[in-house]
């Protein structure tokens, strides 16, 4: 549905060239959703805006639906952005219209009669779930109501793509999973694919079938949700994964020689990591039973990314020293990631 082919994107600034995106190549399939995540200056919005266009990339090419849009014509470009809504951060309504003006002003623009108009604005506050603000105004709304509307007119025109920038970033964490739920629902009933940018591992982690991960205008990293969350390669990569997880409370812990983490001869502080999609099994109960081990887990983070278990945990291990290496040994051929974080008494 989308590609984008060796995009460059630069600016020039008062201090001189700033570079936003440096030779980008991505596929984007149809009908999935898509993430985009990096910290603020990353490049990522300026990415997704070269995708409709709205920032032109210095050089290379983006295709929609196999064609090459950066050579049409201002009259056909127009014509294919109609099928690409956009929503924001801030929502971008007009203050001085009501939820019905707001989402039927596209439908205006493109010439609708008043009946055609009426129908379809229904139709999208059923979608969206506002048919009782129909007449309110957007100082009367929550933010969340808001990017409801926002989501409406953007699907106004029945576009086949669905770009978000930031979309959540502005509303509390019920409200931003009450919207990535809507997106979802709404990507399932209509089809449409979906580009999500953010600085929140945790919103990439809700929806997105795929992501990428750019610093500094590249991208560093790309993948199916699962394994990027599974087995990140890069430093930021973990650091955003790491971000939706306790587990790494485990080093701080031992820096700050808290009790919990206190250990005696004998005493292993192990931390595991689900790294494939059948880790579902009883393994501390197995490696407990079958290695005479005692296994106390200190914290643990494990939760379902599709319908695949990932995440791990951190616990102390005491037994004999031979049987706990072969339970780790156990472990690993588990297809299980096994870090000794301490193997003795902490200093």
């Amino acid at each position: 549905m989308i590609r984008l082919e060796n995009i460059d994107k630069s600016f020039e600034g008062e201090s001189g060239t700033v570079v936003a995106a440096n030779n980008v190549n991505l596929h984007i399939e149809k009908g999935k959703i898509f993430g985009i995540i990096g910290f603020s200056g990353a490049g990522k919005s300026t990415l997704v805006r070269c995708i409709n266009l709205l920032e032109r990339p210095t050089k290379g090419k983006v295709y929609i639906d196999g064609t090459e849009i950066t050579s049409l014509s201002k009259k056909e470009l127009r014509a294919k952005r109609k099928k690409i809504g956009m929503i924001f951060q801030h929502f971008n309504l007009f203050a001085s219209r009501n939820v019905y003006q707001n989402i039927a002003y596209p439908l205006k623009y493109r010439g609708k009669s008043k009946s055609e108009i009426n129908k379809k604005v229904n139709e999208l506050l059923e979608l969206v779930g506002l048919t009782d603000k129909i007449h309110a105004y957007p100082s009367q709304l929550s933010g969340g109501q808001k990017q409801r509307v926002a989501i409406a007119r953007a699907l106004a025109n029945d576009p086949e793509i669905l770009l978000s920038d930031e979309a959540t970033s502005a509303l509390d964490p019920q409200t931003t999973k009450s919207i990535l739920k809507l997106l979802k629902e709404l990507n399932a009933k209509l089809g449409i694919t979906i580009v999500l940018i953010t600085h929140e591992m945790q919103v990439v982690k809700e929806i997105c079938d795929q992501v990428v991960v750019m610093e500094n205008g590249e991208v560093i990293e790309q993948g199916d949700l699962f394994n990027i969350f599974a087995a990140p390669r890069e430093g930021i990569t973990r650091e955003f994964v790491e971000s939706t997880s306790n587990l790494s409370k485990i080093y701080e812990l031992i820096e700050e020689k808290r009790a919990v983490v206190q250990t005696k001869a004998g005493e292993f502080i192990i931390r595991l990591r689900y790294l494939k999609r059948n880790a579902s099994e009883s393994l501390i109960s197995y490696i407990s039973r079958n290695y005479n081990l005692d296994a106390n887990i200190i914290f643990g983070n494990i939760e379902l990314i599709g319908d695949n278990p990932i995440g791990g945990l951190v616990a102390i291990v005491s037994g004999k020293e031979e049987d706990i290496y072969a339970a780790i040994r156990f472990l690993k051929d588990k297809g299980v990631g096994v870090e000794v974080i301490n193997n003795g008494v902490l200093a």
